[in-house]
């Protein structure tokens, strides 16, 4: 059996991003398997803390190095799920998908936390990626790959993660109801969407397994079927019960939307995000296969949620 899928073994592991939808489902499946987690949190409060029970919750400054070499102090393994889809004057990209990895790796090696478990995005390793989201990705990539040999490194790139809470049928699912026409961006892009629990059984795996200092691997995750866009909205208004015309906005209409859209406090769409579309959200090589997990399918987990 491949070593990556050995035993368990009790860890103390920090999660930075661990208050999202990835990390309340992640923090869950590593404490049910005894590990002890430690979510970082920016904003420190009591309801945040009890939401988040049994992991512990600490607001650490992950702008400051001295304030996460601190907080990692007596931990085996850090996970950073930290990503942001739109930029905003308090969040850029470059600090939050490059310059933060960077700097949890020199306060990794600092601590002396011999594990790195990374969340990137696929086709952030491709030459020339498109848009700014996905260059900041590579950046954070490039950062992890120099990262010293002291520290074992694993990148995950998933594609569109679904289940319960999801932030990407969520949205839909609360629009579709309200819109008899809807008009769809890059009708045409395609994603293989993934399970958020094999996402993080997936995370869970390598955890468990052996990893030599100065590993680097990267794992794509991928669902079992690719779909474009336009498949994915007309099977959610399915699940729905709603019967809509969807209609696909040209590229032209399609950049100027992004572009207007992209000024609003939370955009729903960017042109960031039209550039992100141009390239396939899919898997040349599906790891999850590797690590023993069988891909979940949309229509069996997201079916009985849409409709409910």
């Amino acid at each position: 059996m491949n070593s990556i899928m050995g035993a368990t073994n009790t860890q103390s592991i920090c999660i930075v991003g661990g208050a999202g939808f990835v990390g309340r489902h992640l923090s869950a499946r590593l404490l049910a398997q005894g590990h002890r987690v430690t979510i970082f949190t920016r904003r420190l409060s009591d309801e945040l803390a009890a939401r988040l029970s049994p992991a512990d919750v600490v607001e650490v400054d992950t702008e400051s190095a001295r304030d996460c070499v601190n907080a990692l102090s007596g931990h085996s393994a850090l996970i950073n799920l930290a990503g942001i889809l739109h930029e905003s004057r308090a969040q850029r990209f470059q600090s939050v998908h490059a310059e933060l990895p960077a700097r949890l790796v020199q306060a990794c090696t600092s601590a002396g936390v011999q594990r790195y478990l990374h969340m990137s995005a696929l086709r952030a390793d491709m030459k020339d990626p498109p848009s700014a989201y996905l260059r900041s990705k590579a950046r954070g990539e490039a950062a992890l790959n120099a990262a010293p040999e002291s520290l074992a490194v694993d990148v995950f790139r998933p594609s569109i993660i679904f289940g319960a809470g999801d932030n990407f049928f969520g949205q839909f699912a609360g629009m579709l109801p309200w819109l008899p026409v809807f008009p769809l961006v890059c009708q045409s892009a395609k994603f293989a969407p993934v399970w958020v629990d094999d996402v993080t059984q997936a995370f869970a795996s390598v955890l468990a397994g052996d990893a030599a200092p100065a590993t680097r691997r990267s794992h794509d995750l991928c669902g079992p079927r690719t779909y474009t866009f336009r498949e994915l909205i007309e099977f959610t208004a399915t699940a729905l019960g709603k019967r809509r015309l969807i209609v696909g906005v040209p590229d032209w209409a399609a950049r100027l939307q992004g572009l207007v859209l992209q000024h609003f406090p939370e955009p729903l769409f960017t042109l960031d995000n039209y550039y992100s579309l141009q390239v396939p959200s899919t898997c040349e090589c599906n790891a999850l296969l590797s690590l023993g997990i069988e891909p979940s399918t949309l229509e069996t987990v997201m079916t009985p949620l849409l409709s409910s």
